[in-house]
């Protein structure tokens, strides 16, 4: 235990350097670039506050997994890193349009959504073509107990975990800390499922997105010095299902990424009452934290509450899989 502990610690420790020094050089050079944050003109009015903080900070995740690749022949790990760096690179792209344009308006939702569920096929297909499967073609595990689906749907299913993930991470990304730390406490059980399993390269993805996170805040803590951008946004929600499916857990990501589903079910919720009653709300806002904003909490108890359930979710899921 102590080993594992050391372990782990090491893997944290090593991605939370990583992102505290590269933010330190990386900050600077955003601001030299003029690559600053647009607020939506539809966001709070608080929000417009936040124009002109440097964005696209998400790339220290893709730094943070560089020491995965020190075991690049071990399963999964390519397929893991690619995942996490090309859903970067979309989001790195739409942040860079928005930049350029001076508003908040890259690549159209249509469009990141086919980018990124090509990127969910060519990661599922690396890892059956690369490595075989384990546990194959099963979406969720508790002691020994293994829900398996027919192959075709498990790579349907996995389209949509990790497109679903990652534009649910998105959504979240409204306040300063909120998708960062949210992001904490699924990746620990995820890591927890691993080491027991044990897979290797999933728990060293998940332990080091931990420390990128954890490294990440402080930039990213209200008041925020940097936001992540969709650039990070799209890794991290990438990084929490590539590490779900290569486990067998896709199922279980509904509950531990609890919140990210709320944010992208009030969304969803939304828009099709809006539509249906011809312009009526549910919420004053979505996403969610908007509608907690608008009716009268501080942004950081907003997100303080996010990160408590966050917590809590992750802890049911923890017991469920025992």
């Amino acid at each position: 235990m102590s080993e594992m502990l050391r372990t782990a610690s090491g893997f944290i420790g090593s991605a939370l350097v990583i992102t505290l020094a590269c933010g330190a050089l990386l900050l600077p050079m955003l601001r030299a670039l003029q690559f600053k944050q647009t607020a939506y003109e539809d966001a709070p009015q608080t929000h417009q506050k936040k124009t002109g903080t440097p964005t696209m900070g998400g790339v220290l995740f893709v730094l943070a997994l560089l020491p995965l690749l020190l075991s690049a022949r071990t399963p999964f790990v390519l397929p893991l890193f690619l995942l996490v760096a090309l859903c970067a690179l979309v989001g790195f792209i739409d942040d860079f349009l928005g930049v350029t344009r001076g508003r908040n308006l890259g690549l159209r939702a249509r469009t990141k959504y086919l980018a990124t569920a090509l990127v969910a096929i060519l990661f599922l297909r690396a890892l059956t073509d690369s490595y075989g499967f384990f546990p194959r073609d099963v979406i969720f595990h508790a002691g020994t107990f293994a829900l398996t689906v027919p192959h075709w749907l498990w790579l349907l299913l996995g389209i949509l975990a990790v497109t679903g993930a990652i534009h649910a991470v998105n959504l979240t990304d409204g306040l300063d800390g909120l998708a960062t730390g949210t992001m904490i406490p699924p990746l620990v059980v995820l890591a927890g499922i691993g080491a027991a399993m044990p897979l290797a390269a999933p728990t060293q993805a998940a332990l080091l997105g931990i420390g990128a996170c954890l490294g990440f805040l402080f930039y990213n803590r209200h008041p925020a010095k940097m936001f992540m951008g969709d650039t990070g946004s799209l890794a991290l929600g990438a990084l929490l299902a590539g590490i779900a499916i290569v486990e067998g857990e896709m199922l279980l990501l509904i509950l531990i990424g609890g919140v990210f589903v709320a944010e992208a079910l009030s969304v969803i919720l939304q828009v099709s009452y809006f539509k249906a009653t011809g312009g009526k709300r549910i919420f004053r806002m979505s996403p969610l934290h908007h509608h907690f904003e608008l009716g009268g909490m501080r942004e950081t108890a907003v997100t303080t509450m996010f990160w408590i359930a966050s917590c809590v979710l992750a802890a049911l899921g923890a017991a469920i899989v025992q």
